[in-house]
Formats: C-alpha cells, sequence, structure tokens
C-alpha cells in the first residue's frame, strides 16, 4: 500500500466549506509550489477549502522533491503507466478530503501544473461523479502508445468542464501539447477551453492565474 497523502491546506476565507481546490503540483516540486494560489484566489472562492499534496515518491532527479510517476524515459509508455499507477492513491486522497469537509463530490476542482496537469486530467475524467472543473496550467493529455480510440474513450466516467493554459516559449512541454489536449478532450466530448500566455516558458503568469480563478469561480457558481 503506497503512503497516504497529505500537504498544505488553507481554509476559507470566510464561512463554510462550499467547495474544495485541489492542487497537484509538477515535477520535482512539492505541495507547498502550488498552495500559495490559493492564498491569490481566496477573494474569488471565498468559500472554497485549498489542499496540496505531497506527490507520493521521491523525485529521481531532484535531492528534495517529489514525483507523482517517475521520468527516467520521458517516453509515452512510462508516462501511461505512471498515471496509471498514482491514481488510485490520489483518487483515494479526493474522497478522504471530501469526506473531511462532508462535500459532495460535485463541489470538487483539480487544479495541475506540468506532471500534476497529467494526474489531475488522468483522475478527474475518471471519477464516478465529474469535479465541477479541471485546471491544467503547462502539461498534457496522457494517452496509452497506439491507443484504441473506442477503448480508451470507454474509460472516461466522466466530462467536467477543463481549462487548459500554456506558455507559447515552453521548452519543456512544448505549447502544442495544449492543442493536442484540447484536441484529445474535444474528441472525447469533454468541454474545454484554452488560453496560450505570451512570452511565458514553463510557468504560470498572472493572466494565466486571473484566467483559471476566473474559471473555478463560474463554474462553482453554476453549481452553487
Amino acid at each position: 500500500m503506497a503512503a497516504e497523502l497529505d500537504g498544505p491546506r488553507l481554509a476559507p476565507k470566510s464561512g463554510p466549506v462550499r467547495q474544495l481546490v485541489v492542487f497537484l503540483h509538477g515535477y520535482g516540486a512539492d505541495g507547498n509550489d502550488l498552495i500559495d494560489i490559493g492564498r491569490a484566489w481566496q477573494q474569488l472562492l471565498p468559500n472554497a477549502a485549498f489542499v496540496s499534496p505531497h506527490a507520493p515518491e521521491p523525485c529521481g532527479q531532484a535531492p528534495t522533491g517529489r514525483q507523482w510517476f517517475s521520468l527516467a524515459a520521458r517516453t509515452p509508455q512510462e508516462s501511461w503507466n505512471g498515471v496509471n499507477n498514482a491514481a488510485p492513491g490520489l483518487q483515494r486522497f479526493l474522497d478522504s478530503e471530501l469526506e473531511r469537509h462532508k462535500l459532495p463530490p460535485t463541489a470538487l476542482a483539480l487544479v495541475g501544473f506540468s506532471q500534476g496537469t497529467m494526474m489531475s486530467l488522468h483522475a478527474g475524467l475518471r471519477r464516478a461523479a465529474a469535479p465541477a472543473a479541471i485546471v491544467g496550467y503547462s502539461g498534457r493529455l496522457v494517452v496509452p502508445p497506439d491507443a484504441d480510440p473506442e477503448a480508451f474513450a470507454a474509460e472516461i466516467t466522466s466530462r467536467p468542464p477543463v481549462l487548459l493554459v500554456h506558455g507559447d516559449r515552453d521548452d519543456l512541454i512544448p505549447p502544442q501539447a495544449l492543442f493536442q489536449a484540447t484536441q484529445g478532450l474535444s474528441a472525447l466530448e469533454v468541454p474545454v477551453e484554452w488560453h496560450l500566455s505570451a512570452g511565458i516558458g514553463h510557468g504560470i503568469d498572472g493572466e494565466g492565474l486571473r484566467h483559471g480563478g476566473e474559471f473555478l469561480a463560474r463554474r462553482f457558481a453554476l453549481k452553487y
């Protein structure tokens, strides 16, 4: 049994908890890397609780960071195996956090960066009940090599609205990954929006943060 996930949390800015936003960090970082986004979004989402779990494994290429899965080979098969191996532990964590706050599964939003975006999309599209939203920064949609489109589509159990944000100068995960993911999600009948941040590399700028926060606020407003 893999170790249980945990990480920094933020309580709602005001009132009772009505939504849960879970941040999933990138390769070689940890939960502390993204939790400050929650502070930036508290004005937009005053009733949201935020949590940013540390990935389950020590990073193979960073002395202090964590990884959701290995990137030693950097092949499509490695990524596909990785998201599938990490997903059960993440799903247990999401269920536990919703239970902690006595929230329904539709009160959940996932926000990922890079490898965390891969996990957010993989896990979010396979929830029994669709989350309110997924926001993915600087990532990609992981698909199996030589995928059978019908078999892959059969795995999808929920279709939450998705926002993808990417820097047009990202040299780690090229911006083409944004359009590949958008096309892949559309083929799965997942509603998707996207934003390309001009002059930005593998990171998140203020405009990208604004788009993400406003997207979540709109999606939660439609449900609550």
